[in-house]
């Protein structure tokens, strides 16, 4: 199995910490986020990852090289320039010609969801991408309807609201949990541009009438990583983990 671990940030929310050092190798407990979510995909059956660097990115390959790759296949994808989630991960498409299916998971995110109803989703939907979703607060939601298929995205804070499908049908907001497992067939739907992001593309995809799905993960523990004050949440929360 292939996954993809997005770790080429600026980690902006977590500075000073990043002024000197990427957001991957930023430590809860002792481990850095990137050990974490490493080490928790190989434990859900992954074997082989990619991940994509830019901000300090030899500080990141080094630091795999010095772990021995944690007994896994690790290849890195170099950005010169930042090409955003979706244009990082269409650089990487080289990588996953050969899978019909890939986890893509950002570096911050620390979760013990069940990566397997992802992929179990995307193939009963025929979807291009399946995104893990769920209700909480926050400024910026993804709208679905009743079925769990992407009709657009609003932004409470600004009001913006950006209804993407052409009928009435109602739609309800679920925040993104920064974990998805894409189809191999959408890198044949991605713009011609090199810097996007996967939200956009996903946005237009629902435009086109693709079909992007999500799979609800309310129960499982989920944390975003991305500012200081969630790192002391996040040792309490994962205290298990950090103990392995």
């Amino acid at each position: 199995m292939k996954a993809m671990i997005l770790a080429a940030g600026l980690g902006t929310r977590l500075r000073p910490l990043t002024d000197q050092r990427p957001k991957a190798l930023v430590e809860i407990g002792g481990k850095t986020l990137l050990e974490i979510n490493i080490r928790r995909l190989k434990e859900a059956g992954f074997n082989e990852l990619i991940i994509n660097v830019h901000h300090h990115a030899q500080q990141i390959m080094d630091f795999v090289k010095k772990n021995k790759a944690f007994g896994l296949r690790i290849a890195f994808s170099v950005e010169e320039q930042l090409l955003d989630t979706g244009g990082g991960v269409k650089k990487a498409r080289w990588f996953f010609e050969d899978c019909d299916a890939f986890l893509v998971h950002n570096v911050d995110v620390l979760t013990d969801m069940d990566y397997t109803n992802l992929f179990e989703n995307l193939k009963e939907t025929r979807a291009l991408a399946c995104l893990a979703v769920r209700q909480r607060d926050t400024q910026r939601y993804l709208l679905f309807d009743d079925r769990l298929a992407l009709g657009g995205w609003q932004n409470i804070q600004s009001g913006e609201k950006r209804i993407m499908v052409e009928d009435n049908r109602p739609l309800k907001p679920y925040s993104f949990m920064g974990v998805q497992v894409l189809s191999s067939a959408i890198f044949d739907f991605f713009p011609a541009e090199t810097k996007f992001s996967l939200i956009e593309a996903y946005l237009q995809l629902a435009a086109q009438k693709q079909k992007v799905c999500a799979v609800i993960e309310q129960q499982a523990r989920w944390l975003d990583v991305g500012k200081k004050g969630s790192l002391l949440e996040a040792e309490l929360l994962f205290a298990d983990w950090l103990k392995k």
